[in-house]
């Protein structure tokens, strides 16, 4: 196991004072009037957050997966949105970083990791959902150029950002149908318009928008890694990383409303007795905090698992199925345990409730996530490699 530096460890903790001094004062009235957080972004920019998956000479903040991890969580914690708005820019920090070309490298990720360029992925589609192969936005060669025609759905912060990784057929006619997407590396331009803003149950302040591409330019050299045909195989691999921060995510959402739930059970009586002396409301505690447990050791267990260059395919979907649904059923238990003022949207804890979800179907759904590990289970057992 991993242990932090004392210099990650140094970083969790100013970011656990700005998320208690800065984001939670904040978070309520923001998140009810679904106003972008245009001040709290730019503290984080200034604590090097958008870099921390920008490896030197690029950037100057780049931290182990296991930091990066309890670094979302803090933040999650104080605001889940807030995770959301730099957690596309970082998996697209990695892609470039594994997979870029020099030339890409240095023309990117010095800028993303100040947070002046931010960026975002472009994977789903309005027909498409889980099954990105099937996607139907296309990048055809036209001379010196790519034409890019189709459109992606629920692309967070779409317009803000000023670099799209996006996923996309090159070889329409490619068998295997993997072995025709890319991604291109693409900025706003003409023939690429933010269409609209997609209602949300949760998540709010940060845009999730629908993008469409109609005759948008692109050069050759847009290409990640500069060769086709290995967008998915590079993308599986960024959503690792996605992964992993979407069940540190979780973990935020959970260990708030958890936190939440101690304090209001010890203030809160009922027949003389503060409610977690009673047997149910103590079991609830119990139990949500044992889940929250759990769920932090499989994720931190993936984050070690890629520090130490291992594939994590399966670990990764653990943690986020895992993770995620614990934040559901905390969040729930939540409201119980708060009865009538957990319904209040004069306390934070049908916020949890309201965001917990998004984590169940993002980055891939927990059903695709049973698909992942039931793979990966088969292929380790075949090939002897070791086991769960």
């Amino acid at each position: 196991m991993f242990t932090l530096t004392e210099e990650e460890r140094a970083i969790v903790d100013v970011v656990a004072g700005f998320v208690d001094k800065e984001i939670r004062p904040a978070a309520r009235e923001l998140e009810h009037a679904d106003a972008y957080p245009e001040r709290l972004i730019d503290r984080m920019k200034e604590l090097g957050v958008f870099g921390l998956a920008v490896p030197e000479p690029y950037g100057e903040s780049y931290v182990s997966k296991r930091c990066y991890a309890l670094v979302t969580e803090e933040i999650a914690r104080g605001w889940m949105s807030l995770a959301g708005a730099y957690g596309g820019h970082t998996v697209v920090s990695h892609l470039i970083a594994t997979f870029g070309t020099t030339a890409q490298k240095e023309r990117y990720l010095p800028r993303m990791a100040t947070g002046e360029l931010r960026a975002t992925m472009a994977l789903t589609e309005p027909s498409g959902g889980s099954d990105l192969q099937a996607m139907s936005t296309s990048a055809r060669r036209e001379g010196d150029r790519y034409v890019v025609d189709g459109s992606k759905m629920w692309i967070t912060n779409a317009r803000r950002s000023g670099l799209i990784a996006l996923m996309c057929k090159t070889d329409p006619a490619a068998s295997p149908r993997h072995r025709g997407i890319g991604i291109l590396l693409v900025e706003p331009g003409p023939g690429l318009t933010v269409s609209r803003d997609l209602p949300k149950l949760g998540y709010k302040g940060v845009e999730s928008c629908e993008l469409s591409f109609d005759g948008y330019e692109a050069p050759l050299d847009s290409v990640l890694g500069g060769e086709e045909g290995r967008g998915f195989a590079q993308m599986m691999r960024g959503l690792e990383v996605g992964r992993i921060q979407v069940a540190s995510r979780a973990l935020g959402v959970g260990r708030a409303a958890l936190e939440d739930s101690l304090r209001y059970a010890q203030e809160r009586e009922a027949f003389g007795k503060p409610i977690w002396q009673h047997q149910s409301i103590g079991n609830y505690l119990a139990d949500m905090a044992t889940r929250l447990r759990a769920a932090r050791l499989l994720t931190l267990d993936a984050a070690d698992r890629l520090d130490a260059g291992e594939r994590c395919d399966m670990e990764a979907g653990m943690a986020k199925l895992y993770a995620s649904e614990a934040a559901m059923e905390i969040a729930l238990n939540a409201v119980r345990i708060h009865g009538a003022a957990g319904y209040s949207t004069e306390f934070d804890v049908e916020r949890y409730f309201r965001d917990a979800p998004l984590m169940i179907v993002g980055e891939g759904t927990n059903e695709i996530q049973r698909n992942v590990i039931v793979r990966q289970l088969i292929d380790r057992q075949r090939s002897g490699r070791p086991r769960p």
